[in-house]
């Protein structure tokens, strides 16, 4: 059976929603982020880079959500958008585009906005413009197709997914008013029972809520380097 290594925040959705779509068999093994538990040397040899998700198949580690994704998706043959050249180059260029830009745009301009210290306007205002840059490729994208690739359910909606679940506190209450492709088939997905068994899993496992600077030390280490 296959494990995953989960803290319910975007990119180990993504991966729960593949395996609740596919129907495979899997473990939640639950890795408390704001505790550190993704620091610890068990969960490092499973993933060097100490973030979540990651996976065991058997005695495989994998990790990277979109790299799991890919892994699952040509082990298990599905949610794959096709088998041409060019459904193929599509797919790995949109699963990098979120890889690259989605994520960690969004993530620092959450880190910005709401836990950085002052003075941060420079660094709000850049992450704020590309994460915004970013899903507006997206929503232009989807607004004249259903899908993000080959007009058919895939693993590259899987990972947008991940993210545009997070868009209002990414961006602000009212952004799905400038997003509303990217609306819809988050709505869409959201209607699906395997999304509602993958947000479903937060509630079944107790994580950390506070915010108190044990939190701050495990989320950003190298605030540590300030002190000096």
């Amino acid at each position: 059976m296959i494990q995953l290594f989960f803290h319910p925040s975007p990119n180990p959705l993504k991966v729960a929603l593949f395996l609740e779509e596919a129907h495979i068999p899997y473990e939640i093994v639950t890795v408390d982020t704001r505790k550190g538990e993704q620091h610890l040397p068990d969960f490092i040899q499973i993933n060097p880079n100490a973030k979540t998700p990651a996976i065991l198949d058997g005695d495989i580690p994998v990790f990277d959500s979109n790299a799991i994704l890919i892994y699952l998706a040509e082990k298990y043959q599905q949610f794959l958008p096709g088998n041409t050249d060019q459904t193929k180059a599509e797919m790995l260029s949109w699963l990098m585009f979120v890889a690259t830009g989605i994520g960690p745009y969004c993530g620092q301009a959450v880190h910005f906005k709401h836990f950085a210290p002052e003075p941060k306007e420079y660094a709000v205002n850049r992450y704020d413009f590309e994460a915004w840059r970013h899903w507006k490729i997206i929503n232009e994208h989807l607004a004249t197709r259903r899908y993000m690739v080959a007009d058919t359910y895939s693993i590259v909606d899987m990972s947008v997914w991940g993210w545009a679940r997070v868009i209002p506190f990414v961006l602000g209450a009212d952004a799905f008013e400038q997003l509303p492709n990217v609306k819809r088939l988050l709505d869409e997905i959201n209607a699906r029972p395997a999304a509602q068994k993958a947000e479903a899993i937060k509630t079944q496992h107790t994580f950390k809520t506070e915010m108190d600077k044990d939190v701050l030390q495990n989320l950003f280490p190298a605030n540590e380097r300030l002190k000096k």
